[in-house]
This record gives structure tokens, C-alpha cells and sequence, in this order.
């Protein structure tokens, strides 16, 4: 039996005849640019977050690029992020001319460790982009409060935490702006990319809707200069027929994670994600990732004579995370890791200085974690498979 790290397939089989119905009614209308559509989702989206306003556009990175352009960050100013995301993060900074400042992650949550924020501020400070990782919310609470201190601007990157919530509040309606992508893994996926942008700022709702469509406020009237970054009809039809479910798929996720955390907790040598139902955070699980400490050495794997060593051993593979991985995918398990390279030591930010070693919690997590299969559609079966194979792979390890 396979298990592959995300499906579709039983989500598409449930929603199959109203995406069916959705789509061909919106090909039969014409209007594939705009329209009821995506009107519909803008404003149901808004709700579903709590904020007033709500503006489609085609990615999670062209959100993030909107909110900090409709803050006026650009060259000479620094938002302080994580290293710890996927590039799009720091690429959406860079973009607007802006230079991304690296804060270490805390190793439990993943998430920016507030207690090095005040540190990192300096006159050139403009703004604060924290990233919910996993579906994971960060203290929004204790996060605003120090922005506000010192007058800084607070962008949500809500790209993996849809359905998040910090106390009573979702993610993307904290900050001053709430970016979100609709790629199709996502708790809330399209057929494609897609992407929005919340806000509770009416000003800042007219500037970023211009913005999306070439600064252009009416019709061949252009303020500023924007760009082509609409939610096509298509994408919010199949996003209007999936918001529905979203509640409904989280709770499943929370199941999921549920089925996890039992069967691997007792593993000394496995690090799951520490949460607790009692938080003040609603987590909405778009991953499960795990750790497998660096300490449980190389060696160890070869001597176990777990996997065979040969002549086609991938001499790549230097940690037992990587180990682990390729048992797991022996037995027809697949997982995927996010991320094998933090962003402050890409090559494309060679020129901002950081070394090996500047971020080293950071840079501990991208040795050790893997993230499990994770789907609402998962089955018992195969969730039980990956518990198993999982255990029979570390347990001599404990």
C-alpha cells in the first residue's frame, strides 16, 4: 500500500459534481476576469476571517507583495522575518526593494521567537512579517503589543494556517494585513494558484484592489504603478464551493494529528509537535512534522544494518532524518521536507552576509524535519502504516 504525503482524490470525489456545476457555470457566462464569483468570495472569505475586507489575487507571494506595497515598504527600509518558510516569504520583501531581516525560530513551535524581536529592531525597521508555519499560529497578542510600542507595521503571512486562530481571533485579522495562498495543498486549495489579502483598513482595501489590477482605481485610469494579479472566476468558483467545508476539514485534521501524537509519543528519539489542546492557539495542521534529533548519529543507522549499505546507497544522505526518509519510502511511504535549506543561506542571499552557524536553531530544524503524510481524506489504514513503519524504524534507537 502506498502512501503518498497529499491527495486530492477523495476530495475531488466527494465535490466532484458541484465544482462540475460551478465551473461550467462559469464558463457559460463569460466572465472569467471578475464578476459574481469572485465578488461572492471576497466577501464571504472576509467573513470567514472577521475583518471587513477582503481582495483576491492569483498567488500567496503576489499577497504578500500587495500588503507591503500598500504599506509604502521599499528600498531602504527592513522587515524582520523568519528563515524558517518557504523562500516566497523573503522573496516578496526583496521584491519591493526592501531588505528581509532573519530572526531566529523558537525549536518547539517553529515559529519567530518573540523574545529576539525587540533586539532586531533598528531605525530602519518598517515592519514585521511573521509566518504561521504548519497551521500554526504565533502569539499575535504579545507580537502586536511590541509593534504597536514601536510603531511598526505587521503583515500575517497565513499562507499555511488557514483556519488558524490566536485566542479568539483567525489569523490574517491580528495585523494590518493578512496574506493568504490558496495553492492547491493548502487547507483551503483551488484548482491553481490563488491567493487574498484581508485587512481591516478600508484604505488600505482600496489601495491594495488598485494595486492588483495596474494601479488602475477605473477604467484606463492609472494612480500608481501595480500589477495583473487578479483571482480569476474560475479558481474563486471552486474556492466558493470549498470554503463551505473548510470548519469540517480542519476537525479532521485535528483527528489526524490526534492518531499521530498517540502512536508516536512514547518515542524517545522522535520529537513531535508540542501542542496542547489548552493553548490559546486553534491550530489548523496543514502539516504534521516531526524532528529526528541530529544526535541520533549516521553511524548508528549504518551499524543498525537497517538499511543495507552497498554499492547504491545514496552517498547524499549524511543524517538520520535522511535515513528515515529513505526507509520510510522503501515501504511506500512519502514525505516530504520542509526545508532542507533555510533561506538566509540560499544562494540568492549570499549578498546580505549570513554564514553557517548565524541562525543555528534555524538551521538545526533543517536537519532534522520531516513532515508525514497529512491529509483530511488520510485513511486509518494507511495513517496506521506510517505509525508502524515509523516505530519499527527508531524504536532500537530508544
Amino acid at each position: 500500500m502506498q502512501v503518498p504525503p497529499f491527495s486530492l482524490s477523495q476530495q475531488l470525489s466527494d465535490l466532484g459534481s458541484d465544482l462540475e456545476t460551478a465551473l461550467l457555470k462559469v464558463l457559460h457566462s463569460g466572465h472569467y476576469i471578475g464578476g459574481d464569483e469572485v465578488i461572492a468570495f471576497e466577501e464571504s472569505f472576509a467573513k470567514t476571517i472577521g475583518v471587513p475586507y477582503a481582495v483576491g489575487c492569483n498567488s500567496g507571494t503576489d499577497a504578500l507583495i500587495l500588503a507591503l506595497r500598500s504599506l509604502d515598504i521599499g528600498p531602504g527600509d527592513e522587515v524582520i522575518t523568519t528563515s524558517f518558510s518557504f523562500f516566497a516569504t523573503a522573496e516578496a520583501i526583496s521584491a519591493v526593494g526592501a531588505k528581509p531581516v532573519f530572526l531566529e525560530v523558537d525549536p518547539n513551535s517553529f515559529l519567530l521567537d518573540l523574545n529576539h524581536l525587540e533586539k532586531a529592531i533598528t531605525p530602519c525597521t518598517k515592519a514585521i512579517l511573521p509566518v504561521h508555519l504548519f497551521g500554526r499560529s504565533i502569539d499575535m497578542e504579545s507580537l502586536m503589543d511590541l509593534a504597536h510600542a514601536k510603531g511598526l507595521k505587521v503583515i500575517e503571512d497565513c499562507a499555511q494556517a488557514c483556519g488558524s486562530k490566536w485566542k479568539e481571533f483567525y489569523v490574517g485579522s491580528w495585523g494590518d494585513v493578512g496574506c493568504f495562498s490558496f495553492f492547491p495543498t493548502k487547507n483551503l486549495g483551488a484548482a491553481g494558484d490563488a491567493g487574498a489579502v484581508t485587512t481591516r483598513s478600508k484604505d488600505l482595501f482600496i489601495r491594495m484592489k488598485e494595486l492588483a489590477i495596474h494601479g488602475m482605481p477605473r477604467r484606463y485610469v492609472h494612480t500608481q504603478i501595480g500589477y495583473n494579479t487578479r483571482l480569476d472566476a474560475l479558481q474563486a468558483a471552486v474556492l466558493n464551493v470549498k470554503l463551505p467545508k473548510l470548519s469540517s476539514w480542519i476537525n479532521t485534521r485535528q483527528v489526524v494529528a490526534d492518531r499521530y501524537v498517540d502512536g508516536l509519543k512514547d518515542l524517545k528519539c522522535v520529537v513531535i509537535p508540542k501542542y496542547n489542546k489548552s493553548y490559546q492557539c486553534t491550530h489548523a495542521w496543514n502539516q504534521f512534522v516531526i524532528r529526528i534529533p541530529e544526535s541520533l548519529e549516521y553511524q548508528n543507522f549504518v551499524n543498525s544494518q537497517f538499511i543495507d549499505i552497498d554499492s547504491n546507497c545514496d552517498s547524499s544522505i549524511i543524517n538520520a532524518r535522511d535515513w528515515v526518509q529513505s526507509a520510510l519510502k522503501e515501504q511506500g511511504i512519502n514525505t516530504i521536507i520542509y526545508y532542507p535549506i533555510p533561506i538566509h543561506l540560499q544562494p540568492a542571499y549570499k549578498a546580505l552576509g549570513y554564514s553557517v552557524g548565524s541562525l543555528p536553531v534555524t538551521e538545526k530544524l533543517c536537519n532534522e524535519v520531516l513532515s508525514l503524510p497529512f491529509f483530511p481524506e488520510i485513511t486509518l489504514k494507511q495513517q496506521e502504516k506510517v505509525i508502524y513503519s515509523i516505530r519499527e524504524i527508531l524504536l532500537r534507537f530508544d
